[in-house]
């Protein structure tokens, strides 16, 4: 595994980064595509750390970096996400998002918690609209099912909790 920068995108060596993941995987990054990371800019000002010292991410395997990467590269020119539109959900996904995230659920789950941990805000924001789309519309049994979750109330439980709720269906 591995994924090096481009040159024309790290024409000089001080404009690479070297990322080490939880299963050793190296990746040479240009900053221009991994400054979407608020986690990884703290590393590099905080520590100083210089283009020859790795920084280690250990809460992200090899397989998602990649991913992870790939995302910040097509995206590395997009304006930073405003706050308020993040907790809209209004806006659509863009078809090059549809085709990325057309992956299995636990690729998906695992690019929100590399996501949230790198702190990139637009793919965490994407990838959770996505996880929302899954379940939009759904019964609660058919989420349970899309999610493999199982139901734990006892039939009594389920039916107050539904009475309790039932201004959701309205």
């Amino acid at each position: 595994c591995g994924f090096d920068a481009p040159a024309n995108e790290a024409s000089e060596k001080r404009d690479v980064v070297k990322i080490v993941t939880k299963d050793d995987c190296v990746f040479h990054v240009s900053r221009d595509v991994i400054h979407m990371s608020k986690t990884i800019n703290t590393m590099i000002s905080d520590l100083g750390v210089d283009s020859s010292d790795p920084i280690p991410i250990c809460n992200v395997n090899g397989v998602t970096m990649k991913k992870v990467l790939d995302w910040c590269a097509y995206h590395k020119n997009d304006p930073p996400l405003a706050d308020d539109k993040s907790k809209t959900g209004t806006s659509e996904i863009s078809a090059w998002d549809k085709q990325f995230f057309s992956v299995d659920q636990e690729t998906v789950f695992e690019l929100i918690l590399a996501a949230n941990y790198l702190d990139i805000s637009g793919l965490l924001d994407v990838a959770c609209r996505v996880v929302a789309n899954m379940i939009n519309g759904k019964t609660p049994e058919e989420i349970r099912r899309t999610f493999n979750i199982i139901n734990d109330f006892s039939p009594e439980e389920e039916a107050r909790i539904r009475k309790e709720n039932a201004w959701v269906e309205e």
